[in-house]
């Protein structure tokens, strides 16, 4: 094996190994009926909540906007635990629409 290639398998990690830290959103717009897909990376979207006796708990706010008709913006609330697991969600301008 090649000096660039040890380098490159150091450098680079096989796609096995790599790992989607993220957390996906699919809403529909209330106005007009649009789908909206969206993604929230949980190592840098969060921001930390300290809360009563060291419980931590980590917070998202995503405002969401359509692209193809009427430009309603929705935003979606998000808290997630201390090991970064959704626990509560709120949406206003859209509902929330599960995977098929």
């Amino acid at each position: 094996m090649g000096f660039f290639k040890k380098f490159s398998n150091l450098v680079s990690s096989p796609d096995k190994q790599r790992e989607d830290f993220g957390y996906w959103v699919t809403v529909r717009c209330d106005r007009c009926g649009e789908i909206i897909r969206a993604r929230i990376d949980l190592h840098n979207d969060l921001s930390i909540n300290y809360g009563d006796k060291g419980r931590v708990t980590y917070f998202s706010r995503k405002v969401l906007t359509g692209e193809k008709r009427c430009f309603q913006r929705i935003e979606i609330e998000m808290t997630f635990n201390k090991k970064r697991s959704l626990v509560n969600r709120q949406i206003s301008g859209g509902q929330f629409v599960d995977k098929k």
